[in-house]
């Protein structure tokens, strides 16, 4: 019980050295730190925009009333702030260092190699999607005129978590890929494309690409949920289901990396 203690205090020792870096690494250039908090802002405020033009021509699409796509779009705004924020910039430094094979440098450290590249990097301006993504919900709220019960607050932020966790299982197979095929340019762009349908409520979605978008890339598990959950729409056995996909990913993700780092070679090599 005490070793597992030691590594989780470990572990969250090195996460607080990693982002304290960050920070100072964005003060010292503050121009840009405002550029990037400004644009990140202006995408926010761009992904509202087709949501509130559709709803203007219909109250109703897909079983959604507007306030209650509002809550999609803010989960959406959160985690895509957790996506940019946290786990793109360290992630996408481990391709170039398996690339020229400086990865070495970080599987020499006395850590685990998965918790070393996974906080290489932050990008401490993206909360401002996190805050503006809660903001969205409070206010979908305002407009529904009503207040989520604790206990639909609770299940939503289990399923966040579980969220977050589906969203870094996918991006650890992404980069996986990189011990394989070197170059993954292609899939990342690929896979932020795809992530940028889960703005919209999976309800939207029919037929074979709800499928797609439910258990191949569950991006439905990602947003919708919460959404559901928060606005009390959601049945318990859709709660087991996302906790057990979080789980898989988490652990499936885990398996595949470190089989990964088996066929790295590296600069001295």
């Amino acid at each position: 019980m005490s070793t597992a203690l030691d590594t989780f205090s470990r572990s969250l020792a090195i996460v607080r050295v990693q982002l304290r870096l960050s920070a100072l690494l964005a003060m010292q250039y503050r121009a840009e730190l405002f550029a990037d908090a400004l644009f990140s802002v202006f995408w926010t405020g761009t992904a509202l925009l087709p949501l509130w033009l559709v709803f203007e021509e219909r109250p109703r699409i897909a079983g959604y009333t507007f306030p209650e796509a509002l809550v999609v779009l803010g989960f959406f705004t959160i985690l895509q702030g957790v996506l940019e924020g946290a786990i793109h910039p360290s992630l996408g430094t481990v391709v170039e260092h398996v690339r020229t094979g400086t990865l070495d440098f970080v599987l020499l450290k006395p850590a685990d190699a998965q918790l070393l590249v996974s906080t290489a990097r932050f990008a401490p301006f993206r909360v401002l999607n996190v805050i503006a993504g809660v903001a969205i919900v409070v206010r979908a709220f305002v407009l529904l005129d009503r207040v989520p019960s604790l206990l639909d607050v609770l299940a939503s932020l289990v399923l966040f978590a579980s969220a977050v966790a589906i969203l870094y299982g996918l991006w650890i197979l992404t980069v996986s890929a990189s011990f394989y095929v070197g170059r993954i340019d292609n899939l990342r762009y690929l896979f932020t494309s795809v992530f940028d349908a889960a703005r919209w409520p999976a309800s939207v979605y029919r037929g074979a690409l709800g499928f797609f978008l439910t258990f191949v890339i569950p991006l439905a598990l990602m947003t919708s949920y919460p959404a559901w959950a928060l606005l009390g729409l959601l049945e318990p056995t859709r709660l087991a289901v996302a906790i057990v996909f979080g789980a898989v990913f988490s652990l499936g993700s885990r398996a595949v990396f470190t089989r990964a780092l088996g066929r790295y070679t590296s600069a001295s090599s």
